[in-house]
């Protein structure tokens, strides 16, 4: 069996686990030392439970605690080249490259990684698997490609970026720059983006979607589950949403 847990979800900091036999990764960790301790407690985890953290890209939402936490519990860390330019201070730091976005091997996780179109150097998504069950995570994209598609179609879980209701954004107090930015092709997905390739991926054995990095300004859960929901025929509350204070609790993957 596998499981996944949000340490918490947004634009103020990511970091989600996944854990399969005897191996626990979290992917990114853009909280500090003792906030990220208190969540990893919330779970019923300390940090040295962990055997890894895969870093998706450098912006400092996911990237900012990385260092810090990784040194100070001296806990592995997973990234691309183009990211690690932006780790900061390695003292103490085992760092692992991702390669040509090949699979690679932690323990009991199989982790298959993939580019995005996304405004960082060398951003990378994961789909990780124990061999009989995957969760496919996706939550900074700006729109979807075919390989993005092949890779998420299968996985038992999802945790998707619904990052932005179009209205509200084109409705917001943002600048026009950043408008542009968010609902671009290097941005952010939005409800309707992201409801439109659960659409293309679902399969009758999907066991979990969770909606992610929700905009605090510009979306609201409803509205998330509301689209996704819409995408497969199902009640708004089978749709998870993983929010920016409490993330979200274990969910079983069987």
């Amino acid at each position: 069996m596998m499981r996944f847990a949000s340490l918490g979800s947004g634009s103020q900091g990511n970091g989600l686990l996944v854990t399969a036999g005897s191996t626990t990764v979290m992917v990114d960790c853009g909280f500090g030392l003792r906030d990220c301790t208190q969540r990893l407690a919330r779970l019923g985890l300390a940090p040295d439970a962990l055997d890894a953290i895969l870093v998706t890209h450098e912006h400092g939402d996911h990237i900012d605690g990385v260092a810090k936490f990784a040194g100070r519990h001296a806990i592995p860390v997973w990234l691309t080249h183009g990211t690690s330019r932006y780790l900061g201070d390695r003292d103490g730091l085992t760092v692992n490259h991702i390669e040509g976005y090949q699979r690679f091997a932690i323990g009991d996780l199989e982790i298959a990684p993939f580019p995005v179109p996304h405004d960082a150097a060398e951003p990378s998504q994961f789909v990780l698997g124990d061999g009989a069950r995957r969760i496919g995570v996706l939550t900074d994209a700006g729109s979807v490609t075919p390989h993005m598609v092949e890779m998420l179609t299968g996985c038992e879980a999802l945790f998707l970026e619904c990052n932005h209701d179009e209205d509200r954004l084109r409705g917001s107090d943002y600048p026009p720059s950043l408008i542009d930015r968010v609902a671009g092709h290097y941005g952010h997905l939005s409800n309707t983006a992201a409801a439109e390739l659960l659409r293309r991926v679902a399969h009758p054995r999907l066991q979990h979607v969770v909606a992610a990095h929700l905009s605090q300004q510009n979306n609201e859960p409803a509205l998330a589950r509301g689209a996704l929901a819409g995408a497969l025929a199902c009640a708004d509350d089978w749709i998870a949403v993983a929010d920016q204070a409490n993330g979200l609790d274990w969910r079983d993957v069987a």
